[in-house]
């Protein structure tokens, strides 16, 4: 048994310059909990397979294709592959999520 405490897991150092911990990465899936201190953001991007995303705690914004929308506390958000996207917070308080890639990627995330 494999057991991660999610918010002492490592940092991942990622493009966006954000708080990023992978808590599990196999061949069928990767986890990342991403944390949004209030302004920041991930950078618009496509990613090479299906992605969804939980959200943990606070308010932020998913904009998928073009398409912006507040999410809150145990919303899920469907991402489908090669489609731009991005998360942003901006509230006034941390914006946490699970982001959920499956099958983990054999190609690197686009920045656009």
């Amino acid at each position: 048994m494999k057991i991660v405490n999610a918010l002492t897991a490592a940092e991942s150092p990622n493009p966006h310059g954000i708080s990023a911990r992978e808590l599990l990465s196999t061949v069928h899936a990767q986890v990342v909990m991403v944390t949004l201190q209030p302004g920041e953001a991930l950078k618009l991007h496509l990613t090479p397979v299906d992605v969804f995303f939980y959200v943990l705690e606070g308010e932020g914004v998913v904009e998928i294709g073009g398409e912006q929308q507040t999410v809150v506390r145990d919303m899920l958000v469907e991402s489908p592959v090669r489609v731009p996207h991005r998360l942003l917070n901006q509230s006034d308080a941390v914006f946490r999520c699970l982001v959920v890639k499956t099958p983990r990627p054999t190609e690197v995330t686009r920045l656009l």
